[in-house]
């Protein structure tokens, strides 16, 4: 009996230490890049940026996290050869079992999106062509790195997936600008849903997959814009001097983060979906994507 109470004795402050890691990783609910340490890193955060923690260690510099849809994992670029290629990675949310899935030389591999399942990551590819023009392509490819495919129908970049497993994406056209289009995920049906004279970049799809949030260049500078998912009820929500960059919803829709440079440096911002109340949360951070489980 007395080995009974002592097993229990040694394992009672394990399964409350268990209980407590498990519940400050569950706080984590916003993932973002900073150049804090001198290169960019990405950090995790919960929802009042209090806590912060750095789950990536790699001076070649990493960004544009992406959440699985189970919350377990983050899709993300690093970039290696000084900064000429840039490769699609995943890890576990704690920065463990990094692995790296993209390896194409001098190509700048950016923008992962999951698939509702989790099944598959698209993803953005730029590079110069041998006449050094700048080239947009987006691939697919399963969540392991294998089966890589072009989408040879899309030039374009910031490919992000609708809950219906369609992607939205800032599409070029022969001026070069960037429209935000719809597409089937084979590349079929493709909707322009913005037609301006600006570069529209980084679409993604509210929570409740009603609206679109996106940032645009209609008025000078990068500001963010809202817009329904056939592309009508265009409304501006940020007006500043400085661009706003990386719109990303709340898990309720109820509220966007975006970074500007307001202060000289970019930081993370906070503010409802009608613009009002914006704050900034986060200092010296960017590219920020808010966890948002996805339901079956």
């Amino acid at each position: 009996m007395k080995s009974i109470y002592s097993s229990i004795s040694l394992l009672l402050p394990l399964l409350i230490m268990s209980s407590v890691c498990e519940a400050k990783s569950n706080s984590h609910t916003i993932a973002y890049s900073s150049h804090k340490s001198g290169h960019a890193e990405i950090y995790l955060t919960d929802s009042k940026a209090k806590s912060k923690t750095k789950v990536t260690n790699f001076s070649g510099g990493n960004g544009y996290s992406a959440w699985s849809p189970d919350g377990k994992r983050i899709a993300f670029y690093a970039k290696y050869d000084q900064r000429k290629t840039w490769s699609i990675h995943t890890m576990n949310s704690d920065g463990t079992n990094r692995k790296r899935l993209t390896h194409a030389d001098s190509k700048w591999d950016n923008s992962p999106t999951w698939s509702p399942d989790g099944k598959k990551i698209a993803f953005s590819r730029v590079y110069r062509d041998t006449d050094k023009v700048s080239q947009q392509e987006i691939w697919i490819m399963n969540a392991d790195g294998s089966e890589q495919t072009q989408i040879k129908s899309l030039k374009g970049g910031g490919p992000y997936f609708t809950q219906d497993g369609q992607i939205v994406f800032h599409s070029e056209f022969k001026d070069k600008k960037s429209e935000i289009s719809k597409t089937d995920i084979d590349g079929n049906n493709i909707v322009q849903l913005t037609d301006n004279d600006a570069d529209e970049w980084h679409p993604e799809v509210s929570p409740d997959g009603k609206r679109i949030a996106f940032m645009s260049k209609r008025d000078g500078n990068f500001e963010i814009y809202v817009m329904n998912m056939d592309g009508s009820n265009q409304t501006r929500l940020t007006n500043n001097d400085v661009d706003d960059w990386y719109p990303s919803w709340s898990p309720d829709g109820s509220q966007l983060m975006y970074s500007s440079k307001t202060d000289g440096i970019r930081d993370i911002y906070i503010m409802n979906t009608d613009g009002s109340s914006s704050k900034k949360i986060i200092s010296n951070g960017s590219q920020a994507a808010w966890l948002k489980i996805h339901k079956e």
